[in-house]
């Protein structure tokens, strides 16, 4: 298992439940989850092998911008 963290513009339940079909396509449902109380409103994705950029294709495929976590 393999750890990506990004940052994105994913604010709120309704943001969440718009990404949620495209993260749950591309690494598994339970696989990923957004913090949306921290300020960088960060994903994190754990899956078999994650690579940044799969996770902001995924991001910016369902809408929203995902970006390197500083």
């Amino acid at each position: 298992m393999k750890t990506v963290e990004v940052k994105t513009n994913i604010m709120c339940g309704s943001c969440i439940a718009k990404v949620t079909p495209v993260l749950n396509e591309t690494f598994g449902e339970g696989n990923w989850k957004v913090d949306t109380q921290n300020p960088k409103k960060v994903l994190t994705v754990s899956a078999e092998n994650p690579t940044e950029e799969e996770v902001k294709k995924a991001v910016e495929k369902a809408g929203y911008k995902a970006e390197e976590l500083a």
